[in-house]
């Protein structure tokens, strides 16, 4: 049965049948609203915990005491594990602390004060802007948002942001000083971009000789199938070839790989842009939590520890994103008003509804205590033009509460379809 396809009568006759059903529900009590990972992925970094003690040895690999000052980049150890995970040589990286969303605030901090490597401080320009591929991550265009910066939208699609209007913004105006990228299993879409995407950003001839891509790789081992993985070019080598070895700041952190809350984030760039960083780093800090970055290599040991340790946070979210993909299918897959993404990787499905329904879908689902990721707020400004994506966070729900929530999700859907088809 295609919605569209319906007379009015019919219609209406199905919103009350549905909106019967809805009037049965009762409160659901769960909040969806955010990627984070469950108790079982929590769980089963707990041997983390017991690789230190107070009777180990607590020097790193250099012989300097983590338990004491000194370092400042980080223990070379995990500068390795980090760039073995982002494929970048140990010497192009900076070890922070648990967040790498700190690190890009700091990164726009530092060059609206000071500038990027000698430019004019940002501050001191007439305005700032930014490109923002949507849907994107409401969390980068907060930090945008925040320091004032002017935010253009650039849509996604398959392959990645719209290269075209990419290149052409970036070599016209000099006061567009970079971009957000979630190159792969992209926030929200799960979208990795393609090669030829990655090569053209490399090749960008920017106006501002500031301009920075915000490479925020923050899902490169977080497959769904470890047989089924998707592939990304790396960019720094990219730039590099192009002639472009300064143009990208690269982040990472292992904050859903271990625990979230303490984990270990880093910035991956050329040598010329990590001694302008380190102009302010040296300042701003003696160095972050040793003891932690040397707990996650001897508990990880190396990449393939990691790449094992993935494999059980896929064998726990791989499910959860099958189901919500099947009770979408089986509720709405032939209605005609609505589609989602399916993604290899990543903590996100991208929904589209009919324009004029996202902020609807959502308030329905928050009345029976369904929180979800407010409408919009993949958009800069949290304003969707045609109001018709929502973010849906399958990861933290047990598979009992996801299967229930779900269906909740897919009435809300039917119910603002057949009310928005019925107003035209």
């Amino acid at each position: 049965m295609r919605y569209l396809e319906l007379s009015k009568e019919k219609l209406q006759n199905e919103l009350n049948t549905l909106e019967e059903e809805w009037s049965a529900l009762s409160d659901l009590g769960l909040d969806m609203s955010r990627g984070k990972p469950c108790q079982e992925q929590l769980d089963i970094s707990m041997g983390m915990m017991d690789v230190l003690s107070s009777d180990s040895n607590l020097d790193c690999e250099s012989g300097i005491d983590c338990r004491n000052y000194g370092t400042l980049m980080g223990i070379s150890e995990c500068k390795r594990l980090l760039g073995d995970i982002i494929e970048v040589p140990a010497s192009n990286i900076i070890i922070y602390g648990n967040s790498s969303l700190n690190i890009m605030y700091d990164c726009i901090a530092r060059s609206m004060t000071h500038g990027v490597m000698g430019s004019t401080p940002w501050c001191k320009l007439p305005k700032i802007k930014w490109l923002c591929p949507v849907p994107g991550y409401d969390r980068h265009f907060a930090i945008t948002e925040y320091f004032g910066i002017e935010m253009i939208n650039i849509p996604m699609d398959e392959n990645g942001p719209d290269m075209d209007m990419i290149e052409d913004l970036v070599s016209k105006d000099e006061y567009i000083k970079g971009i957000w990228c979630v190159p792969k299993y992209s926030n929200p879409s799960g979208v990795t971009y393609s090669d030829e995407v990655v090569r053209r950003f490399a090749s960008l001839k920017p106006k501002a000789k500031d301009f920075r891509i915000y490479w925020d790789n923050a899902y490169s081992v977080h497959h769904l199938d470890m047989n089924n993985e998707d592939f990304l070019l790396e960019i720094l080598d990219e730039c590099k070839k192009a002639g472009n070895p300064d143009m990208v700041y690269k982040f990472t952190s292992t904050s859903k790989i271990s625990f979230p809350g303490s984990g270990i984030a880093a910035i991956a760039t050329s040598e010329n842009n990590i001694a302008d960083i380190q102009k302010q780093f040296g300042v701003q800090t003696i160095g972050h939590d040793k003891v932690n970055q040397l707990r996650h290599v001897r508990y990880f040991k190396n990449l393939n520890g990691v790449m094992e340790h993935m494999k059980k946070h896929a064998m726990i979210l791989a499910p959860k994103f099958e189901l919500v993909e099947s009770i979408l299918t089986k509720e709405l897959g032939e209605l005609g008003v609505s589609s989602w993404t399916k993604p290899h990787g990543g903590y996100f499905i991208s929904f589209t509804g009919m324009d004029g329904t996202a902020k609807a879908i959502v308030s329905r689902c928050k009345s029976v205590g369904l929180i979800l990721t407010p409408a919009g707020s993949s958009f800069p400004y949290h304003t969707d033009p045609k109001d018709n994506n929502i973010r849906i966070a399958p990861s933290y729900p047990t598979l009992k509460e996801l299967k229930k929530a779900t269906r909740v999700f897919a009435l809300a859907v039917k119910i603002e379809s057949l009310k928005k088809l019925l107003e035209k």
